[in-house]
């Protein structure tokens, strides 16, 4: 494991090559730093215990861990001990190796040979600090024998204080069932219709945004803060997560995700794939986000 600190003026990230995540996310402003992603609590943190993580060769469930295409049944194995679905794709999981390092830029790459899947891919990750802004680019290329869909995102942890508003306005959002797969979808209810900015729900949500536009706001007023995420025409689909303490006890209402995404959940077993993109051998994908933190009156 390597830790890879990267600063350009005022914004400072913290690259871990254990599942390629980002331990730390903060800006410096009025003499203190602001933190933008929730923040590890030690260098060796896991995925699911750190301020991000990378989706790859797609994000989420697929129901019953199986899927058909191209005249074939395929099949996923679970690679967690506490869900029984392959979940979130293979990369928060990997060990990755840096290929190149600056001191506002990074670049990573992992390599996964279809263990416990039917995916053989390669992938790089690059993270950028510029012109005031973290820039997340990610590419996978299909290093398999055949065509399988494949789609890409990215699960932030964001802090949630007192007066913590988001807006990431969206055109449809999908219901969650059983074994935290996705139902149907439907019109988007009061409490998470995020097209102006509002308070995250004081109540367990983990649900697909259709529609997503690309754009979200996260502000925290008391903090003076606002962070932009923008994100490129491919990620037109984003989740939100907001957990509870009968899934984790030590829950503190502390942080909450909004991952975007290139696909819907599940997507394999949707008509037109989710948007999931079907790479043939050699073909690759790529997309990028970006965090931009700004001042805001202070409350």
């Amino acid at each position: 494991m390597t830790i890879v600190e990267l600063r350009n003026g005022p914004v400072e990230a913290r690259i871990s090559t254990r599942g390629g995540t980002i331990l730390s996310l903060s800006w410096e402003r009025d003499g203190g730093r602001v933190p933008l992603l929730r923040g590890a609590l030690c260098d060796d943190a896991d995925a699911l215990s750190a301020g991000c993580y990378p989706m790859v060769p797609f994000g989420n469930r697929v129901r019953d861990n199986s899927f058909s295409f191209g005249g074939r049944n395929y099949t996923l194995e679970p690679n967690t001990a506490w869900d029984p679905h392959y979940l979130h794709g293979d990369g928060w999981q990997a060990e990755w190796t840096v290929v190149e390092q600056g001191d506002s830029e990074v670049e990573l790459a992992f390599s996964h040979m279809g263990k416990g899947t039917p995916y053989h891919y390669e992938v790089l990750q690059r993270f950028t600090i510029a012109d005031g802004a973290l820039e997340l680019w990610m590419s996978v290329t299909n290093s398999g024998a055949e065509a399988l869909p494949f789609g890409l995102g990215w699960h932030p942890y964001f802090p949630i204080t007192p007066q913590t508003v988001l807006k990431a306005p969206a055109a449809r959002m999908w219901t969650e069932t059983a074994g935290w797969l996705p139902g149907e979808a439907t019109e988007i209810p009061d409490d998470l219709n995020f097209s102006n900015a509002r308070p995250l729900p004081h109540r367990w949500a983990n649900n697909g945004f259709e529609g997503w536009t690309g754009q979200a706001e996260i502000s925290w007023p008391e903090r003076g803060t606002r962070l932009r995420l923008t994100a490129d025409p491919l990620f037109q689909h984003a989740f939100v997560f907001v957990s509870d303490i009968r899934f984790d006890p030590a829950f503190q209402r502390d942080y909450f995700c909004f991952e975007p995404m290139s696909h819907l959940a599940n997507g394999h077993n949707l008509q037109g794939l989710g948007d999931l993109v079907v790479l043939a051998p050699g073909e690759g994908l790529a997309g990028s986000i970006r965090l931009r933190p700004e001042t805001i009156a202070r409350d």
